[in-house]
Order: structure tokens, then C-alpha cells, then sequence
């Protein structure tokens, strides 16, 4: 294997990319994060997903630009309410290890909150680079209040440590978070999910929604884990992992003879064939997680935040 080549940002020359070393440097990590910021309030502005397609990556990418896509056709002029996204107070967490793909974690405060009261929250933007010559793009966004974000186990140097993708000293390998999510959802089981808005609550929801009169809903839910959705986390203090995964959702409507789902002019844009009496929906879902350490005999995974958006439409 080549040895990489020692470039001014500060990347050490590895051979083999074997050696343990920091994701990037701090320096690196900031550039990121300005040029997705500003790539992001670009494309925003004017409701163009080819101005930050190369910003975004995983779930995020994907909701970013089906949700570009549609406001492109639905408002051709742009966003005639667009505010510049600011983020500020940021914190880098950036861990050492060896080998691709890398990632780091931008904890940063928006302009889109209230800072200091109920609706306070921070944005967590997960940074991932798939190869020496790739560019930095985030693959996840978690929306937290500022105590929900947990403290990140750091060396004397302040580099953080990757979540093991096959569990190691956690309660639930995050390398399984996105199977294991998408089997709870069907069925409840594994019971490694503690309760919560976004597991049991969500089944819930699902539930009632489904018994509509005259509407039969049905939900088929998928892993998403593999290449730029691959789940990655960060060592939390409490020997714990703050883990990023994603889901796809396949959402089945069906209606009585005579009688037609209904698609908002906000989906047209993403629909592909004729909706008779079925319209399939596709929703691709970041999901943010706390894995507890080993061992836990219960609520081994709480899930976080959801972030998730309408990525196409099927009818039929």
C-alpha cells in the first residue's frame, strides 16, 4: 500500500494508513465546517441542491437533497425566507484512529434557537471523509438540548475516541444499531431500546395512524448501514458511545375503491408513476444514539434525536 504524501494541513505521512492518528487537525475540522455552512446557505437561498451536493453525504445528504430537489420545482425563484445559517460556541471532537473512513463531530449553536430558555439547543454535525482525496461532507445532524449533549472521553491531548463498530466494551455493537432498530420497529424486538418518542412512542404513533377508516397504512422498515451510511460513534465519559445510524422507511398507503392518497405539492416533485389507490413513500432517517457500557441489563440504547425526511415517492 502507498504511503500517503505529507501535505502542509498538518496529515502525517502513514504507510499503510495504519498508524493511530487524530481525523484531522483542528484547523481542518474548522474549514469543514465553514465550507458546509457555507455551501449549505447556498443552496438554501436558492432551493439548488447541486450547490452543497458536495457537502453532504449519508442520511443527511440524502434528506438534504430530495428536500432540495422538491422546493426547487415547488419555488423556482428560491427560498423567499432564507436566513443564513450562523453556528458558533463550536466545539471539535475529533478522534484518533487508524485508517478510513474518518469522522470527527461539530458541536456548535445555531442562530435558529433561543438560547437559554426551553427551546435552547445545540447542533451536532457528524463530518465524515472516505479517502485521502475525498472532501469533508456531514452525513448527520442531531438537534439536542444543550444537556442531552454527553462529554466525550478525550486523552491529554484532547483527541476523542471512535466507538468500536463491533461493540467491544458496549452494552450493543453500533454495527448493528441500524438492524436491530429497523427489526424493533417492526416488531418490538430486540428490547434493547429504551422507551422513548422515537422507539416506543413511534410504534405507537404507527399504530394508530394505521387504523384510519378507509385507509390502510403499512410501514416496512430497512436497514441503511452500509458505505456513506455505515454507523459511526464517539466514546462518551461513562465508558458509553455516542453513535450516528441511519434507517430507510417505506411508508404504503392504500385506499378504498374510488378514493385516492393524497400526495401535498411539497412530494409531487419526488413522485414517480400514477397514484390510482397506492402511494409508497420512502423516508430516510438519522438517527443519534447513547449506547450504554457493558454490561446493561436494560435500555442499553437510547435514541436521541430522529432527524428524517421524504426521500421519493411511489404510486401505483
Amino acid at each position: 500500500m502507498a504511503a500517503l504524501t505529507l501535505t502542509a494541513s498538518g496529515c502525517v505521512t502513514v504507510r499503510g494508513e495504519l498508524a493511530v492518528v487524530p481525523t484531522a487537525t483542528r484547523d481542518e475540522a474548522a474549514r469543514a465546517l465553514k465550507d458546509f455552512t457555507e455551501a449549505y446557505n447556498a443552496a438554501d437561498k436558492a432551493y439548488d441542491p447541486t450547490l452543497d451536493a458536495h457537502r453532504v453525504t449519508g442520511s443527511l445528504g440524502a434528506i438534504n437533497q430530495a428536500g432540495l430537489k422538491a422546493r426547487s420545482v415547488t419555488d423556482p425563484d428560491g427560498n423567499p425566507k432564507h436566513r443564513p445559517l450562523e453556528l458558533s460556541d463550536v466545539e471539535l471532537v475529533i478522534p484518533k484512529k487508524a485508517g478510513w473512513p474518518r469522522w470527527f463531530v461539530a458541536d456548535a449553536d445555531s442562530n435558529t434557537d433561543t438560547d437559554g430558555g426551553p427551546d435552547d439547543n445545540r447542533w451536532l454535525l457528524l463530518f465524515v471523509r472516505e479517502g485521502a482525496d475525498a472532501t469533508w461532507e456531514a452525513a448527520h445532524l442531531a438537534i439536542l438540548p444543550p444537556d442531552r449533549v454527553p462529554a466525550f472521553r478525550t486523552d491529554a491531548d484532547g483527541w476523542a475516541e471512535p466507538a468500536p463498530a463491533d461493540g467491544g466494551s458496549l452494552a450493543v455493537a453500533p454495527a448493528r444499531l441500524s438492524r436491530d432498530y429497523a427489526a424493533y420497529m417492526e416488531s418490538g424486538e430486540p428490547k434493547v431500546f429504551a422507551d422513548g418518542p422515537h422507539t416506543s412512542g413511534l410504534r405507537a404513533e404507527r399504530d394508530k395512524i394505521s387504523r384510519r377508516p378507509g385507509l390502510a397504512l403499512q410501514f416496512a422498515d430497512q436497514p441503511l448501514d452500509s458505505g456513506a451510511f455505515a454507523p459511526v460513534g464517539l466514546v462518551t465519559e461513562d465508558g458509553g458511545a455516542l453513535v450516528f445510524f441511519s434507517n430507510r422507511i417505506y411508508e404504503r398507503a392504500t385506499t378504498a375503491h374510488g378514493y385516492r392518497p393524497k400526495v401535498t405539492p411539497q412530494e409531487k416533485p419526488l413522485l414517480t408513476g400514477e397514484v390510482r389507490n397506492t402511494l409508497t413513500k420512502e423516508w430516510v432517517s438519522s438517527l443519534t444514539a447513547l449506547v450504554k457500557p457493558a454490561p446493561a441489563d436494560e435500555d442499553q440504547v437510547v435514541v436521541l434525536n430522529r432527524f428524517q425526511g421524504v426521500t421519493g415517492l411511489k404510486g401505483s
